[in-house]
């Protein structure tokens, strides 16, 4: 009896923490994982998420503290959520994620900064109390939903695909680093030729560009009448200009020849005065 009650007393602790993992396991079920599938769950309701890092010191720190928290979100109506922003590129593009961790209340597709005390308390305060409503909302330009978040978005997904093209090129297939990166620069050109043609088609669909049609004889010999009015009258002030002109010239050459006339006379007067007085 006494060796089987030495056996008995394992066993109980074994069966204990085989009970007790699962009841760990079930509390961190607690808090959402967020991922780019699922990331516009987050525009519906009340939610508070946090972006980590597996490596990150202070997110390691502040694990405790938002799994306690987790745990009055049904008592409070918020959804507790995390985003592992090594493995989701994406949303950490989305959400322009500059340190960590970095936690963000969303109500009703309205996202704002959290930047208080990161306690279980001050989280519970921060929605009992709704304090959320004195801190001003991101931008709807700047939104994880909007244009401008969703192209930041793809080019976060992008350097990371070229990344990971990079490694493989260069481990798996045993291409040189200079090898990897002309396929890229040929890609990058190739791309842009596409991207090129594609615009200018676009282009010529929506603002076609108007061709000019050739004159033919019969419109260089009747000019249209919206044209030939305006012609007649330059050409009829050309006229009236050449008539004064040529009015001015005849005038100017009787005023010379009456001068010259006057002249004439005035020396035929003086010469016989001059030679009575030299006699």
């Amino acid at each position: 009896m006494a060796h089987l009650g030495r056996l008995l007393v394992p066993l109980v602790v074994l069966v204990v923490l085989l009970w007790a993992v699962p009841r760990a396991h079930g509390r961190r079920s607690n808090v959402r994982v967020v991922t780019d599938e699922n990331w516009t769950s987050l525009l519906e309701g009340e939610w508070m998420i946090e972006f980590y890092a597996p490596w990150c010191p202070a997110c390691q720190n502040l694990q405790p503290e938002w799994e306690s928290f987790a745990e009055w979100g049904e008592d409070l109506e918020v959804k507790v959520a995390k985003v592992d922003v090594t493995e989701q590129t994406g949303l950490s593009g989305r959400f322009i994620i500059t340190a960590l961790p970095s936690i963000y209340h969303c109500k009703d597709g309205e996202f704002r900064r959290y930047l208080g005390p990161r306690t279980k308390k001050d989280f519970i305060n921060f929605i009992s109390e709704k304090e959320w409503k004195s801190v001003e909302p991101v931008s709807s330009w700047f939104g994880p939903s909007s244009v401008l978040m969703t192209t930041m978005s793809a080019l976060f997904q992008m350097s990371v695909f070229i990344r990971t093209s990079h490694s493989y090129f260069v481990h798996d297939l045993g291409i040189p680093a200079w090898g990897s990166y002309l396929v890229f620069a040929f890609a990058t050109v190739l791309s842009g030729l596409l991207l090129g043609l594609f615009m200018i088609f676009v282009a010529d669909c929506f603002c076609p560009s108007k061709r000019r049609k050739p004159q033919t004889s019969h419109s260089l010999k009747k000019p249209s009448p919206e044209f030939s009015q305006p012609l007649k009258k330059v050409e009829e002030e050309q006229e009236a200009d050449e008539e004064d002109v040529s009015e001015e010239e005849t005038e100017n050459k009787e005023g010379a020849s009456k001068d010259t006339s006057q002249s004439a006379i005035r020396q035929r007067c003086v010469g016989p005065s001059l030679a009575t007085d030299k006699s």
